[in-house]
């Protein structure tokens, strides 16, 4: 699939350009200057022609932000990975210095170039756009990417320049979908990167320098998935910015639509309440879970300090302890392949369907031995089980009484299913049926 790289300096509107082309709010759109701060991927269909489009970062030199020569290396892997590039710039500015460097940086780049000038939404300003002829970028398309108009002919003028190549399904639909989750600066992009052996997302000792949710397509050691390193999420008190709200928003979206995530705490602070409150967001997602222990290193250590705190976090982490814990140095690159066959096992056991036939022939007999205990003189007979078709293993019991099954005898059975098949790193579901 052909691939559109947005570019240009800092506030020209390219990320509400980029949720226009994409039809939804997918990149964080605010009057901030450099809130796009990583490479971020969309899809885009115009008269039947369909193309991924790249938001970047705001091009800029000489500025004091720590992120500024990131955003600038981010910048250029979008346009050497680009087929069409789309630079954008602001109507009412005029032509500046960072508009002349972007574009001397585009002519060497030898790639077709669509000039778009934005925030032309008056007659007026349409005399503004016609002094970006001086980039010597060929045509120029006056557009609101706030509301819309001239994206048509924009998109009319990429699909024309974009390259030809035959129509294929996306290989990656069907991909399991991993989602790396965690408070700020636990280490979530540089695991990213460790993974993918390649700078992918930036990553500074800054906490919250990840901003949106990064989706990135995984082929390696024979593990083959989506991967999505998302943004930090903090405790409500502590989200003061509404760009920070909506990158926590982000995050719980990616958990949503994720199959495992692989949540991140930091071996130096433990399991605190934030790391409490996104491992039950991803239980009551029913999610599979990986937990990673990172900065390990870090931690003084003796003969038993593995086995007691692993020990500490299970049960910090109860009634669902049967989660793979994995301590890793994401700096050091120790275990990082633990990880993936910890993620590789938890997405088999998520999916794995078990047959009713196997499922009464196992549970029946130990029901019978140890059934439901009597209320109000009425005994409970559990006559079958079986599957339910859903995404989170889940599975039905069906009896004569079953508002009569409580909560402990749940769990009793959750227990009976998980140490017959394995199941470890899945939140188990349960309801009672009436026969």
């Amino acid at each position: 699939m052909s691939l559109v790289a947005i570019v240009g300096r800092p506030n020209v509107g390219k990320s509400t350009l980029f949720n226009r082309l994409v039809g939804m709010r997918q990149a964080i759109v605010d009057p901030t200057a450099g809130v796009t701060r990583d490479r971020h991927y969309g899809r885009c269909e115009w008269c039947g022609r369909e193309f991924s489009v790249v938001d970047t970062g705001g091009y800029t030199t000489n500025s004091e932000d720590v992120f500024e020569s990131a955003i600038r290396e981010q910048v250029q892997i979008a346009i050497n990975e680009a087929d069409v590039v789309l630079f954008m710039v602001e109507a009412a500015t005029g032509v500046t210095d960072y508009d002349a460097e972007v574009a001397d940086v585009l002519r060497r780049a030898k790639k077709p170039v669509v000039l778009c000038v934005n925030k032309v939404d008056s007659g007026e300003k349409m005399f503004d756009a016609y002094q970006f002829y001086s980039l010597g970028l060929g045509e120029i398309y006056s557009i609101s990417a706030a509301n819309g108009s001239g994206t048509g002919d924009l998109l009319d003028e990429i699909v024309k320049v974009l390259p030809d190549e035959p129509e294929v399904e996306d290989p990656h639909k069907d991909l399991p979908r991993i989602a790396i989750v965690g408070k700020p600066n636990v280490g979530k992009s540089s695991i990213t990167n460790a993974l993918l052996g390649e700078e992918r997302n930036i990553v500074t000792p800054v906490a919250g320098t990840t901003r949106d949710s990064i989706e990135t397509y995984y082929n390696k050691f024979g593990h083959e998935f989506m991967l999505v390193d998302t943004a930090g999420i903090r405790r409500k008190a502590k989200v003061h910015e509404d760009l920070e709200f909506y990158s926590v928003m982000r995050s719980i979206r990616a958990i949503e639509h994720s199959d495992v995530c692989v949540m991140m705490i930091d071996a130096t602070t433990g399991m605190e309440a934030q790391d409490m409150n996104i491992f039950n967001l991803i239980l009551k997602n029913r999610k599979g879970c990986v937990l990673v222990v990172n900065k390990w290193d870090l931690f003084i250590k003796d003969s038993n300090t593995l086995r007691d705190y692993e020990k500490s976090l299970r049960e910090r982490i109860a009634p669902f302890t049967d989660v793979p814990i994995i301590f890793t140095s994401v700096l050091k690159m120790q275990r990082i392949s633990d990880v993936l066959d910890a993620v590789a096992r938890v997405y088999e056991n998520y999916s794995r369907k078990i047959s009713t036939a196997r499922l009464n022939e196992e549970l029946l007999p130990i029901i019978e031995e140890t059934p439901p205990p009597s209320t109000k003189g009425k005994y409970i007979k559990i006559k079958y089980i079986t599957q339910l078709p859903t995404r989170f293993p889940s599975f039905a019991f069906f009896c004569n009484l079953p508002q009569y099954i409580k909560d402990p005898y749940k769990r009793f059975l959750e227990n009976q299913l998980r140490s017959r098949f394995d199941l470890t790193g899945c939140p188990i579901q349960i309801f009672c049926r009436q026969k």
